[in-house]
């Protein structure tokens, strides 16, 4: 079995819709198993119906039907009769949403931001396998909360393997063309959880490792690895084979073509990963796989914007010593920040963070009582892999340096725009 990831951008409307399925004729779809995440930014606008939710505006219900709407123009593209079954579907899945919204008692964000924005992938994986179905590829739909169980760690849940891979073994059907979501799960109680943003590859390599699968390839809408985000960088040269390893440490270090998670189920089983272009889709994009032989020999850039660089240092200069990383670094956990960069001295200890549940302040309140806390905002964190002087100067120029560290293979440069 070969297990495909579609993302958002392939499935923003009717006519990524349609070309899934041009996709799949090409490279054919019996015995294959389609992880597909909410259509175009479906996962933000009902980021915005738990904000309204938990703020209680007005605007609830308005976020509510911008979302329906949306939905709703891409049925209407889609299929020539309302009267097809899937307007039904979907009708149901908002009016389970709705539910929830009049419904839900519980005051915990990261339970009910799981349970809301899980029906974006529900609503879409329900279109695209009904529009398959009316394309006559005939498709296996399975709700991957009954597949994929996890802990109830809401929003970055972790899974539980050896259930996962008793559903999953057991009960996916071989010779057909299955449809299912990305980024989902379910606790033991059968309430939704989330794998972390962007989880829909991680999904694809669950599934893939519980199959053993053929291969997994995830459909983007660049030509494949890049060495640098053409969006940021001109001349990004296209990664043709790369190894697990280096596909690892750029995922790492925060490289978005990849889900970090992705890599290490499929390394294990040595199971080929493909990223290829839904827009040209016979091109043969970035192989992952096994080989030291395939390191890029040329450096490879990853930003991360909206950074957060921290310094602690001590109040008595004192030395800050392992029990007080060991302490600060068991904060870090609890207030769930993301570390991507580590330095310290004998008095001093800087990190690079990621603030993405938005926890900082209240974090921040509780370093003072035993640090001095100094911080710069909105900074950007530069990794070059495979880094030389030219690259460095690249990355530098016109901004100011607040931090810059050195490895082997690996350089990091934390800047701000001058």
């Amino acid at each position: 079995m070969r297990v495909f990831k579609f993302g958002g951008a392939s499935v923003k409307d009717a006519a990524g819709v349609r070309n899934v399925y041009d996709v799949l004729q090409k490279v054919g779809y019996e015995d294959v198993l389609l992880v597909v995440s909410a259509m175009g930014k479906t996962t933000n606008a009902l980021e915005v119906v738990i904000k309204n939710y938990f703020d209680k505006s007005k605007e609830l219900q308005a976020s509510v039907q911008e979302v329906k709407k949306y939905h709703n123009e891409i049925l209407m593209d889609l299929f020539e009769e309302e009267k097809h079954v899937v307007f039904k579907n979907v009708t149901t899945l908002f009016a389970e949403l709705e539910y929830f919204l009049n419904h839900n008692k519980s005051p915990n964000y990261n339970f009910v931001y799981d349970q809301i924005v899980s029906f974006g992938e529900l609503i879409s994986t329900t279109i695209l396998s009904h529009y398959m179905n009316y394309k006559d590829i005939k498709t296996n739909w399975i709700d991957v909360r009954d597949f994929i169980k996890t802990d109830s760690n809401y929003r970055d849940a972790g899974v539980d393997w050896d259930l996962t891979q008793q559903n999953i073994s057991k009960n996916v059907k071989r010779k057909v063309l299955n449809v299912t979501q990305g980024f989902l799960g379910s606790d033991e109680n059968n309430f939704t959880t989330t794998l972390g943003r962007e989880g829909s590859d991680y999904t694809a390599a669950i599934f893939a490792y519980c199959l053993n699968a053929e291969s997994v390839t995830i459909w983007k809408d660049v030509p494949g690895v890049m060495n640098a985000d053409p969006r940021f960088f001109e001349n990004a040269t296209l990664l043709n084979q790369i190894s697990y390893r280096e596909a690892i440490e750029l995922a790492f270090y925060g490289a978005t073509v990849i889900h970090p998670k992705t890599l290490q189920p499929l390394r294990r089983k040595e199971i080929p990963l493909f990223v290829k272009s839904f827009i040209n889709p016979v091109l043969p994009g970035t192989s992952v796989s096994k080989g030291a032989d395939l390191e890029p020999h040329l450096p490879c850039f990853i930003i991360k914007k909206n950074q957060l660089l921290v310094s602690l240092s001590s109040i008595n200069f004192d030395f800050i010593m392992e029990e007080n990383i060991s302490e600060i670094f068991g904060l870090f956990h609890k207030y769930k920040m993301k570390v991507s960069l580590i330095q310290n001295s004998a008095i001093s200890f800087s990190v690079c963070i990621e603030d993405k549940f938005g926890n900082f302040n209240e974090l921040k309140n509780i370093l003072s009582k035993k640090f001095q806390v100094s911080y710069n905002e909105n900074v950007s964190l530069y990794t070059i892999r495979h880094f030389d002087e030219k690259a460095s100067q690249m990355v530098e120029k016109n901004k100011e340096v607040l931090l810059k560290q050195v490895s082997r293979e690996t350089m990091q440069i934390v800047t701000k725009e001058v």
